[in-house]
């Protein structure tokens, strides 16, 4: 994993603990290419929606749809739970 791993961690436990982490998993392996646009559109809204996130996990959301290996790693970390 990278340097927002510390970040991940919180993701992966709230999705498990919503009983939402192999969908999620799933989700992101689906969008493949198309996470790329995601990123982008995290970019583009950083401004209106950075108040209502913790500082670093927009830009950490927007790192990991757009890097392939990120996405396949946090994936596997969702799935590391079950």
């Amino acid at each position: 994993m990278d340097s927002n791993q510390h970040i991940w961690r919180v993701w992966a436990n709230r999705a498990h603990r919503w009983g939402i982490g192999d969908w999620t998993a799933t989700l992101l392996e689906a969008i493949g290419p198309l996470s790329v646009l995601g990123a982008q559109a995290v970019y583009l809204a950083n401004p209106l929606l950075s108040p209502l996130f913790p500082k670093g996990h927009l830009d950490a959301l927007a790192n990991l749809l757009e890097d392939p290996e990120q996405a396949q790693a946090f994936s596997a970390l969702l799935r590391e739970g079950n």
